[in-house]
């Protein structure tokens, strides 16, 4: 570990931090402005805007609910074999799009299968990057994160050139070739410490010829044996090491020593037991969690936030073409307005959370309430402009997702911030994914948009309101004395990495 602390905070950190915007802008650039798609897949499937609209809000929370399993990939095999991965995942599925019969085979080749790999490279990405910094993590994450919004400006004029050049599924296989691309990036993400999967191998190794050093050699051997000068291996594992080496294999050890006798069904209740008392613990921790009146508000917030927040980023192109305020999409289309506005909040929102006499909790209450008034105004907005100056509104107050893990470390603090935001992103995910299906079936149902966008707005406000109450001095949370925490990140990166 002395050699990974000589490269923190410079170096080739800066490589990584290049290689993985990088990532996040191929990976994330078609998906984010996928708004620009929606119309097209419309006109090319007939079919109704609720059904669409899975496309749209699988690809998006799809991977905040795998999060975790993402999470725990890079941790097994490394930030570099899973974006490797993750960049054929992408391309895979959004060359598959483009052979899509209806819109059935869309959700899953471009909703679910590029979901999953936009997941695992958000995931991948973040990790390498809190490994090689550690007192300008902050900074390096912020540049890294900046890659999804300026992936979706690009690609939003990109994929509308393209559809006109090219056609829709012309469009599909030139961004789904470009994305192969993330695979040149993973090469530059070199890894500091051995990941999980390879430590398993090691500590099997290690096992196994442990065992053969204590087993009593044939007699035909010996000769060969006695000459030899075999080393005993190192004893030196670190936690995570035996941590890893507690698995099923154990298991096996154990009951083939133990083959024939009444002890390996001991050996195997013991081994179950083990595991049912960890997740026990876990599951309740979890269930402390949820017991903080403060934190149960939060989730409720960015639940009904991504609910209604979310689905402009797909229906704004068609709002306008519905209206007839534009014929066409423009050369700058909305997506990309309110996606440079919400880079631009996330830096300035991120800015002012680190003054002293600011509410975290109150500011990102006050980004709810302001981004639900724009959302209230869409339906009477008569001019184009109107909604090129809501789009970039709503996008700005829609970059407090750069909020969401200092808020949760100050509710939770830092030992449960793996888990805490994890269950925070659940339910982000899960708004998002609803939301775009629920706006495409009040058009369905009333045809028009307006109904649509009031209930959006609505659960925005009522998100903020919520907030807002339960987070009142006068409830006596927990951790009401600790005005400001220290939050500062470990070097080892195990929390803070599973946070992607």
């Amino acid at each position: 570990m002395a050699q990974s602390t000589k490269v923190l905070d410079g170096g080739w950190g800066w490589a990584i931090v290049v290689a993985s915007f990088m990532a996040q802008l191929l990976a994330y650039g078609s998906p984010q402005s996928v708004g620009v798609l929606y119309p097209e897949w419309l006109h090319a499937f007939q079919e109704g805007k609720g059904m669409t609209a899975w496309v749209g809000s699988l690809v998006a929370g799809v991977g905040l609910i795998a999060s975790p399993v993402c999470s725990a990939c890079v941790d097994n095999f490394g930030a570099r074999p899973v974006t490797i991965f993750s960049g054929v995942m992408v391309a895979g599925g959004l060359m598959l799009s483009a052979f899509a019969p209806n819109v059935q085979f869309l959700i899953f080749s471009y909703g679910i299968v590029v979901g999953l790999g936009c997941g695992l490279v958000y995931a991948a990405t973040l990790t390498i990057t809190c490994q090689y910094f550690d007192k300008r993590r902050g900074l390096a994450l912020g540049i890294v994160t900046t890659g999804t919004s300026v992936g979706a400006f690009i690609y939003a004029t990109a994929q509308n050139e393209l559809i006109v050049l090219y056609g829709l599924d012309g469009c599909l296989l030139i961004i789904g070739a470009v994305a192969l691309n993330l695979m040149a990036c993973a090469g530059f993400m070199r890894p500091l410490n051995m990941p999980g999967y390879y430590l398993k191998q090691k500590a099997a190794l290690e096992r196994n010829t442990e065992e053969q050093l204590f087993e009593k050699p044939p007699l035909d051997d010996l000769k060969i044996t006695t000459g030899s000068s075999t080393t005993t291996p190192e004893k030196t594992l670190t936690v995570k090491e035996l941590l890893i080496t507690i698995d099923g294999k154990d298991l096996t050890v154990q009951t083939e020593k133990k083959k024939g006798s009444s002890l390996a069904g001991l050996a195997i209740m013991k081994v179950i037991k083990k595991k049912q008392q960890a997740y026990l613990k876990y599951m309740h921790s979890m269930y402390e969690i949820l017991q903080d009146q403060a934190m149960v508000a939060f989730c409720i917030a960015v639940f009904l936030f991504s609910l209604g927040a979310f689905p402009p980023v797909l229906f704004i192109e068609d709002v306008a073409q519905s209206e007839g305020l534009i014929e066409e999409v423009s050369l700058i289309p909305l997506v990309s307005i309110g996606a440079i506005a919400t880079c631009v909040g996330k830096l300035v929102l991120g800015m002012l959370v680190d003054i002293r006499w600011i509410n975290s909790i109150y500011l990102y209450g006050f980004t709810m309430f302001a981004g639900g008034i724009s959302l209230l105004l869409i339906p009477i907005t008569k001019s184009y402009v109107g909604l090129q100056v809501l789009s970039a509104v709503l996008g700005f107050f829609s970059g407090n997702w750069s909020l969401t893990s200092y808020i949760t470390t100050k509710i939770v603090g830092l030992d449960r911030l793996t888990q805490a935001h994890g269950i925070l992103m659940f339910f982000g995910g899960f708004g998002i994914m609803l939301g775009p299906p629920v706006v495409g079936w009040f058009f369905d149902w009333t045809q028009s948009y307006d109904l649509a966008f009031y209930f959006s707005g609505t659960c925005v406000e009522l998100g903020a309101f919520i907030l807002f109450v339960l987070t009142l001095p006068c409830w006596n949370r927990k951790n009401s004395e600790n005005d400001r925490p220290d939050v500062h990140y470990t070097s080892n990166c195990d929390k803070v990495a599973s946070v992607a």
